[in-house]
């Protein structure tokens, strides 16, 4: 039984004994799971039933969510509305998830930036910036009644940290719970919160953990370590690692460690069953899980991840390489962390974690109901390693120690100590400083409220949490700001306005303004100078769209190097001497489609919408690339090197999936353009089923959802609706994909690539390309990879009613002769079961 679904025995108690009841209705919940709430979860919990605030600073491992659980059943009970933030759009999903088991999937929503989920839940799990931009829009009139926040200590992050803070300047109405392990001391912010709300804020704190870290600084190497941590029944040892480079070498390192016996790696084969590793990573993953090793970082595929998490709670992990996303509410029990070092490259410098950093990350050792105690380890740097080594090889020889040449840190490497190590473990969190900043949005969703928008603005700037003298600044900054927006003509002074609200927009804003996709507006707008008649329009309308979303970091550096290699290598080819190639590659970025034409209209768009000028547009080609090249997802991480990126790499194609599946109007969508959407979905499932199918099988008219995973003309012989080919339209598009990306890699005289397309079957059923290649460019001089190319008149396939599909695909030769031709048969079953396409057989024919 869900909670949810003990709110109708509440229905005939009587006023005087509710609150008594909603209390007695959940405690009968905790218990028949078993669950016994610590003192710090059933004094806050108790708090909230009494409606104070609540500020949660509880060490991590003592219960937070169970708390978080009893507020939204207590403002469920009493017919309120309830947001969870979270700080990262991956914890919202996977809280999502978490709590539509908790409470049934009916009465939880999610809103994330760029998909909404049953949208009027009574429980809604969000990012902090959601609800920041809806109490700026609604202010007190929000329906918020409850906000949880948790990991509030993101509340001094600088990029992010306003959109903690918003909500309490801006819901007064609503009460809150903060939770964090790592608050420092909070008395100014309780005293805030009780002004504001008129609610008692009660902190919950300095409580001791319910399993005790122990703290060790150790001079061994990492391995040396581990066997020693696991020799000593310190498993599941988590090793911390400051990149996912790191995390993913170490692992394949420990291979040559015996890490479980023969029993524990049958359980771990029999635990992982029939999970499908389809990617690159996933077979090196698959390899390790049955090493009992496990890996695991945000670059990771969600699948993995939570397979990963699956493992470990079992027990049959050993060792889990990772990095410090540890501490940002992964649901990994672990008894051990280790951490590899003590310095970490925050995006600009290489620096010291802080002590708010290292207790995160610390505090994730020990397992309540499993372990009496946790074990913190942290490695020496591997300068300071070498130097015990050398003292221990010289023994108590007075000459020989006089001797020692010590090790130094690497030149400019940020180096640690035992002291930074004592300091840190002994080191109170940092205080929580007010991150607040003006923009455009805040204002136009300020000014778009109803009421007093002279004393709506007047709180945000003067009541904040920022000194006086910075908020003088702020002020000075929104008259600069609002003045802009007027003179765009987007807000305007109308004369038989009241005093109190001189000021209205011109046109009423979206109602998810600032909560989507920002630029989208101007995307919008650019589709207009589009010529429908273009060769290249689909694509141009895919570029534009690209250019309004957040990139892809990783992907975009591996563009950048592949195109520099290339152009390197063609100077090379040129005789140009290598200091004139390097100051030449200077320039050479990734592809930017449009960028001129875009820039230039983007430049006007901001002339009359002044708060387009806190954003910037990126273009890019990602899914563009893979259209032009006929690349599938295993083609783009191949192409340029992603295997550890794989998650990044899906997350923004998902961004991109919904984005054009939710924002192109019905007067520019194409036949063509729809086909790569269903295509894109479609590939986005079979990749990773998990970011769309469950949020599909919730979804409310907010959720773009191709009308075609309604309405499927299914392959024959399907019965597995999420099989590949259950989806016939998209599948005909990913054959007609992979026939024309053996076309172009066969063009490039690309041997090696075509063989691995290809490496699942056996030789005697593949073309021997070498021969091939010979015989085609003996006889002509340049191979069409247009347009035209890819057309029905060089492309067939017998879509006929079995689950063996013969294929056509002819060269396009410049003579028009169209003698050498790939014939193949794509074989359903084994695409079905690979979630991609595969072939039984393929030859080069003459003709």
């Amino acid at each position: 039984m869900n909670l949810a679904q003990l709110l109708p025995d509440l229905s005939e108690v009587p006023d005087s004994l509710y609150e008594d009841a909603i209390w007695d209705s959940f405690m009968s919940w905790t218990n028949s799971r078993g669950i016994t709430l610590y003192p710090a979860q059933e004094e806050a919990s108790l708090a909230v039933l009494a409606g104070d605030n609540v500020i949660l600073a509880t060490p991590t491992g003592s219960g937070k969510s169970m708390v978080a659980n009893a507020a939204h059943f207590i403002a469920m009970a009493r017919g309120q509305r309830t947001f969870y933030t979270a700080p990262i759009k991956a914890l919202v999903s996977e809280k999502f998830f978490a709590l539509c088991e908790i409470f049934g999937a009916e009465n939880v929503g999610m809103m994330t930036g760029d998909a909404t989920v049953n949208g009027n839940a009574p429980i809604i799990a969000a990012t902090a910036e959601i609800v920041a931009n809806i109490a700026l829009r609604d202010g007190k009139n929000a329906a918020i009644d409850q906000v949880v926040m948790d990991e509030f200590h993101y509340y001094s992050e600088p990029d992010r940290g306003w959109a903690w803070q918003v909500p309490l300047l801006e819901l007064p109405n609503a009460q809150f719970l903060l939770m964090s392990a790592t608050l420092g001391d909070t008395q100014w912010l309780q005293d805030d919160l009780t002004d504001r709300t008129g609610r008692t804020t009660t902190l919950v704190s300095g409580t001791e953990r319910p399993v005790p870290l122990d703290f060790h600084y150790v001079f061994t190497p990492v391995h040396e370590t581990i066997e020693e941590l696991l020799s000593n029944g310190k498993a599941p040892i988590y090793v911390v690692h400051f990149s996912q480079r790191e995390a993913t070498e170490r692992a394949q390192a420990l291979t040559s460690m015996k890490i479980i016996n023969d029993e524990e790696k049958a359980r771990i084969a029999e635990e992982i069953g029939d999970f499908r590793f389809t990617t690159t990573f996933g077979k090196t993953l698959s390899k390790l899980l049955r090493r009992g090793i496990g890996i695991h970082h945000a670059g990771m595929l969600p699948k993995y991840r939570r397979l990963v998490e699956k493992l470990s709670q079992t027990g049959l992990l050993k060792v889990i390489c990772g990095t410090d996303t540890l501490g940002v509410g992964i649901n990994v029990p672990i008894r051990t962390v280790l951490m590899t070092g003590l310095a970490k490259y925050d995006g600009q410098r290489q620096r010291i974690v802080k002590s708010r950093e290292f207790h995160q990350i610390a505090g994730r050792a020990g397992r309540a109901g499993y372990d009496t105690e946790g074990t913190v380890v942290v490695e020496a740097p591997e300068h300071e390693i070498e130097n015990v080594k050398l003292r221990r090889k010289a023994g108590d020889d007075p000459a020989k120690l006089r001797k020692i040449r010590k090790k130094a840190p690497r030149d400019g490497q940020v180096s640690w100590s035992e002291n930074t190590f004592e300091r840190l473990t002994t080191a109170e969190p940092e205080e929580l400083t007010s991150q607040f900043r003006v923009s455009n949005s805040m204002l136009l969703n300020v000014v778009a409220r109803p009421g007093d928008g002279y004393e709506h603005m007047r709180n945000l700037l003067r009541t904040n949490h920022d000194s006086r003298a910075k908020q003088n600044r702020d002020i000075l900054t929104a008259v600069e700001l609002f003045r802009g927006l007027i003179n765009a003509g987007i807000v305007e002074r109308t004369p038989d306005s009241p005093a109190s609200r001189p000021y209205t927009l011109t046109e009423e804003l979206d109602r998810d303004f600032a909560l989507n996709q920002p630029l989208s507006p101007f995307a919008l707008a650019y589709l207009t100078l589009l010529d429908p008649e273009s060769d290249t329009y689909t694509l141009d309308v895919i570029s534009t769209f690209e250019a309004i979303l957040d990139d892809p970091r990783q992907l975009l550096q591996a563009q950048q190097s592949a195109e520099r290699g290339e152009e390197i290598a063609a100077l090379k080819a040129d005789g140009v001497d290598y200091t004139e190639r390097m100051a030449l590659i200077e320039d050479v970025t990734y592809p930017m489609p449009l960028k001129d034409e875009l820039d230039e209209a983007f430049e006007t768009f901001r002339e009359g919408n002044p708060w387009a000028k806190e954003f910037e547009l990126s273009p890019k080609s990602v899914v563009r690339d893979m259209i032009e090249h006929a690349m599938t997802f295993s083609d783009l991480i191949a192409t340029y090197g992603l295997a550890r990126s794989e998650g990044v790499v899906l997350r923004y194609l998902t961004d991109a999936w919904r984005t054009l599946a939710k924002s192109i109007p019905a007067q520019y969508l194409t036949e063509e353009l729809e086909d790569i959407i269903e295509w894109l979905g479609e590939l986005i499932r079979q990749v990773d089923s998990s970011l769309i199918d469950e949020w599909a099988h919730m979804a409310d008219e907010d959720t773009p959802i191709s009308k075609h995973d309604l309405e499927r003309e299914l392959a024959f012989g399907v019965e597995d609706p999420s099989a590949l080919t259950s989806n016939r339209r998209a599948f005909k598009i990913m054959v007609r994909n992979y026939f024309f990306r053996l076309v172009e890699l066969f063009a490039f005289e690309k041997e090696d690539r075509l063989a691995d397309m290809l490496e699942y079957l056996d030789p005697e059923d593949t073309p021997d390309w070498g021969s091939a290649l010979d015989d085609y460019f003996d006889e002509y001089d340049d191979l069409d990879t247009g347009p035209d190319a890819r057309g029905p008149e060089f492309f067939s396939i017998a879509d006929d009613a079995t689950r063996s599909w013969p294929v056509r695909q002819i060269i396009k030769d410049p003579e028009g002769d169209n003698a050498f031709q790939l014939h193949g048969v794509v074989d359903l079953d084994a695409s079905d079961a690979a979630g991609e396409v595969r072939l039984s057989s393929l030859e080069m024919k003459q003709v």
